[in-house]
Parts: structure tokens; C-alpha cells; sequence
């Protein structure tokens, strides 16, 4: 089956074959036809599958025609994210397939000013994208309301769990309609997450269950095993050796962003970093240039596993182990996104191989292991003190300046 089959606006189906969609994958295909029915849905598919254009396009084209009818103005879709980076990503989606329809669509986040978002948010909105700290703000401050909401959407509903937005979830739920359709998407599902859904409606869901290989199945993902104090090594490899890939880099503290960052810095490889610590609009100036021809190499936090869908990330590179088992689905699904492929790397320390055995055990089977021998191992290792020999010259030689600097200065004080 194509969209051009399916019975929804002309102008939708224009933007989808503009944006390259021709066939819907399996989650879209399943889920689609029950949203455009109206009904409840928890959805449950892999990184990388079309969760977003799966509940963006029947969410379009019923509000499309709702207008269309004359219906009343007013938010009539809210659509919450966990991350900043991902509210920004998905109101994209929307507002790409929404184009000469009826739906304007916006985008509210914290950390940027809030006086631009309220001046906007008075011109009218049908669909609202959020996280939810500045959704809960402005709606507290008598700047957003929520009344006419039709269709709640909640995306990546385990990650908001995670970050414990449960008791604002049920306190927006107090100032939302209680007849409107409730949709769940995710990339992981756990009793907790299945507690919630039940929770949250009163009609059945149509539960939508992904496969029993969590990782899509176009990345190739493997892990090997090498000394923490060397996996700086091995990532200026990984670089040197792709030298037009686009490359994402996993670490877990946002200290050791910045360190893996000065790390490349000295043999010359430039990067950038996205975590915690940077104000929006750095971590949203960072995403464009990493989406661009420029910079191929960014270091991120998980707290960016879930904001970053860039589709030509061709490698993935886990260079610390995550401590949630289940954020290894969501990392390595950065890359292999719709139709392309994608390969996944994990450099796993002799300290991290508990949590290797937690990932294995969450995925239900062993990651392939890739075996380096010792001979491989110290090419490295040389590899990398060749580039710094050959790029570190100058520095070599300011040390040795300052040393005979300091023997000078010595000798005149004997």
C-alpha cells in the first residue's frame, strides 16, 4: 500500500511525496488507521522506524478537516517530548507535512525566553508541541489554554517516566477534555509504561508490539572490548579512517563530553559537544552545524539520545557504556534511520562489563563481539602517536622551550 492510497487531504499526501514518503513502514501502517478512526493507541516500534510521521499524519488530516467544519479556535493538539531538542525536531515534522493545510503548528520549550513564546502563542495555534516544565508554566501563568484539547500525545513516553514528568502528566490531564483520543508512542515498553496507558484512558488501546529484537534491523552493532585509557585512540581511528562520515559519539557525564573533546582537539579532529550544561540556544546552534556539511564528529550525553534525529548519521559510537540498559536501544538508533543503514560500535572497559551483560540481557541475545588482536591493539595506539607527531610539532617544540626556559632561569639564580 502507498499514501497516495490512503483516504487522506491531497495537500498531505503532496508534502509526503515532496518528503520522500512513498510506502508507510510497519509501525506507520498500523497505527495510522486507528488514529484516523479516532481510537486510543499505545505504539510500541524501534528507533528509526517513523513514530513521528506515523501519528503526524492521521493527526494532520483530522484536524485539517475539524476546521474545515468550523470548529472553534484553539489549541486542539498536544503533542509532549521529553527533550528540547526533540520538541524542536517533531513540530519540524508537523509543520513540513502540514504545509497549505489548515493546522498551524508550534513548538514551546524551556530554556529560551518566554516572553517571544507567549507573543506567538497569542496569534493561535492548533497543535502544540511541548515539553513539559513550560507547558506547565505558562499554563499555570494563565497563558495557555488547554480546554479545546482533542488528541494528547505522548512521545517517548518511557523517557518521560524516566525523567519523573509522571505527576505533571496527571496534572495536565485535570485541565484537558475528558473525551479525547490519547496516543502513546515509544521505542521501549516495561509494565511501568503499560500501567501508565491504562491509567490515563478509559477505552481499550490497541497495543502495537515491536519486534523481539529491539535494534532495527538495518544497523549493524557490535562492541570491543579496550582499556578505558585508550578509547581515545580508538575514536581518532574510527575518524581518521571514515573521513566523510558523519559520526555520534556516546559518553555518559558531561565532564567527560568535554574531555573527550579536548582529546580530539590535540590531534587536530574537530567536534562539538551537546549536554546539559549549554544554554539552548548553543545546544540548538550545535544541531545545525552537526545537520550541515561542516563539523562530522559530535560527542553527546544521553540526555540527547532522544533530541538527535539527524538521518545521515552513518556511525554510532558508544564510547562509555550506558548505565540504563535500555538507553542502548535509543542511542544506537541514531543511526540505520528509515531506509538506510547504519553501524554501531561500543567500546566496552574491563569496569563496564556488568553493563554489558544488563545490555544483552534487555536485547535477549549477546552483541557481536569484534576481536582485536594485540598486534591490531598497538597499531592504535602507534596510529595515534604517529597523528600527534605529526600535528603536535609546534606544541612539542614550546615545550621544549619552556623547559630550557626553566634551566636558564635556574642557572642565574646558582
Amino acid at each position: 500500500m502507498k499514501f497516495e492510497d490512503y483516504h487522506i487531504e491531497l495537500e498531505i499526501k503532496k508534502n509526503l511525496a515532496k518528503l520522500g514518503f512513498k510506502r508507510p513502514t510497519d509501525i506507520q501502517y498500523k497505527a495510522i488507521p486507528s488514529i484516523l478512526k479516532g481510537e486510543d493507541v499505545l505504539a510500541i516500534a524501534q528507533t528509526g522506524t517513523g513514530k513521528t510521521a506515523a501519528f503526524a499524519i492521521p493527526i494532520i488530516n483530522l484536524l485539517h478537516r475539524r476546521k474545515q467544519r468550523g470548529r472553534p479556535d484553539g489549541i486542539k493538539c498536544v503533542v509532549l517530548v521529553p527533550t528540547h531538542e526533540l520538541a524542536q525536531q517533531v513540530e519540524e515534522v508537523f509543520r513540513k507535512m502540514a504545509r497549505h493545510t489548515r493546522v498551524k503548528t508550534f513548538a514551546l520549550m524551556g530554556g529560551v525566553d518566554q516572553s517571544p513564546q507567549i507573543e506567538q502563542l497569542n496569534k493561535g495555534f492548533d497543535l502544540l508541541v511541548a515539553t513539559p516544565g513550560r507547558l506547565f508554566d505558562l499554563r499555570s501563568q494563565g497563558h495557555l489554554h488547554l480546554h479545546r484539547v482533542e488528541i494528547l500525545v505522548l512521545d517517548e513516553a518511557d523517557h518521560m517516566l524516566d525523567l519523573g514528568f509522571i505527576k505533571d502528566i496527571r496534572d495536565l490531564l485535570r485541565h484537558l477534555p475528558q473525551r479525547r483520543q490519547t496516543l502513546f508512542f515509544s521505542a521501549t515498553i516495561d509494565n511501568k509504561i503499560k500501567r501508565l496507558a491504562y491509567s490515563l484512558v478509559q477505552n481499550a488501546i490497541r497495543i502495537q508490539v515491536s519486534p523481539k529484537d529491539p535494534v532495527a534491523r538495518n544497523i549493524d552493532h557490535s562492541v570491543v572490548f579496550i582499556e578505558m585509557d585508550d578509547k581515545r585512540f580508538f575514536l581518532e581511528r574510527v575518524v581518521r579512517e571514515n573521513p566523510e562520515s558523519k559520526i555520534l559519539v556516546f559518553v555518559r557525564t558531561k565532564v567527560r563530553a568535554e574531555r573527550v573533546a579536548k582529546a580530539m582537539g590535540r590531534v587536530k579532529i574537530d567536534c562539538l559537544t551537546i549536554h546539559g550544561d549549554k544554554e539552548q540556544a548553543d545546544r540548538f546552534a550545535v544541531m545545525e552545524a552537526f545537520r550541515g556539511a561542516g563539523t562530522k564528529l559530535l560527542i553527546a550525553t544521553d540526555v540527547s539520545a532522544r533530541g538527535i534525529d539527524i538521518p545521515e548519521v552513518d556511525y554510532v559510537v558508544n564510547y562509555d557504556l550506558p548505565e540504563q540498559a535500555e538507553n542502548y536501544v535509543h542511542r544506537v538508533g541514531r543511526t540505520g534511520r528509515g531506509e538506510r543503514r547504519g553501524t554501531a560500535v561500543s567500546f566496552c572497559s574491563q569496569g563496564e562489563r556488568e553493563l554489558l551483560t544488563a545490555i544483552e540481557a534487555y536485547l535477549g541475545k549477546a552483541v557481536t563481539v569484534l576481536d582485536v588482536s594485540r598486534e591490531d591493539y598497538q597499531e592504535t595506539l602507534d596510529f595515534s602517536a604517529s597523528q600527534l607527531d605529526e600535528h603536535n610539532t609546534d606544541w612539542k617544540r614550546l615545550i621544549r622551550e619552556a623547559e630550557a626556559s626553566k634551566k636558564k632561569r635556574r642557572k642565574k639564580r646558582k
